[in-house]
């Protein structure tokens, strides 16, 4: 059997799928917690601490706890990685490029834990650093998931697409894994990218993941790497 306070974060963490506590919403004080789930205070404490540790939630001194949210400062752009090599200040935007739905196929079915014939939402869009074409993502996710989803509420929401899928639809993205390596690029990304055919380009392929390390969203970054670089911290 599990450490209790491993059991007591399992029950934190199922509050926050059932949507009990939204994201940027205070959840109970450790004393009340303790109470409702009939446990030490100090067990209660030891499942937080590991919660506030993966970026779950987010302790404020003076405050009390509250669930991580997109809106917060420091991790809205945490997916980001991408940095001036110079050290410049840019100012991001983004230009939807398509929009449409189509059937999973089945790689992409087996990588989201869906049914293959299901939906899925796919979205083409460049990112620009300072009005330059930088980045070229290719999105897609389930659209049981993202209902309502279109591309008018895409170009409306400014900014990171993780807020937009917190605020509008109640999803949290959590934590991702990717896969990065070295591609030419074809002459579609060369003409969006305003590069040359098979121009050397970084690959980033993430998949991301909300609670109960659910994967919600498949994505690959093609990024261009003269001016800047992927930039990440080990622990």
């Amino acid at each position: 059997m599990n450490p209790l306070y491993v059991q007591i974060k399992k029950r934190i963490t199922e509050n926050l799928v059932g949507g009990l506590w939204h994201p940027g919403q205070s959840i109970p004080s450790e004393i009340e917690l303790a109470h409702s789930f009939n446990v030490s205070q100090g067990t209660v404490r030891k499942a937080i601490d590991e919660l506030a540790a993966e970026s779950i939630l987010i302790r404020r001194q003076g405050k009390g706890t509250f669930v991580a949210s997109h809106n917060e400062e420091n991790i809205q752009l945490r997916f980001l990685r991408l940095t001036s090599s110079i050290g410049n200040k840019e100012k991001l935007d983004n230009r939807l490029i398509s929009f449409g739905k189509e059937k999973a196929s089945n790689g992409l079915a087996k990588t989201l834990k869906i049914n293959n014939a299901s939906t899925i939402v796919s979205i083409k869009r460049v990112l620009t650093f300072n009005q330059k074409p930088l980045i070229l993502d290719l999105i897609k996710v389930p659209a049981s998931s993202f209902r309502g989803l279109t591309p008018e509420k895409i170009v409306e929401k400014k900014g990171s697409m993780y807020r937009m899928y917190e605020s509008d639809f109640g999803i949290q993205m959590l934590h991702a894994k990717e896969k990065i390596k070295a591609v030419a690029a074809n002459s579609e990304v060369a003409k969006i990218l305003g590069v040359k055919v098979n121009s050397p380009i970084l690959s980033v392929e993430r998949i991301s993941f909300t609670y109960d390390n659910s994967p919600i969203e498949w994505r690959l970054g093609l990024c261009l790497t003269e001016n800047h670089h992927y930039a990440t911290e080990l622990e």
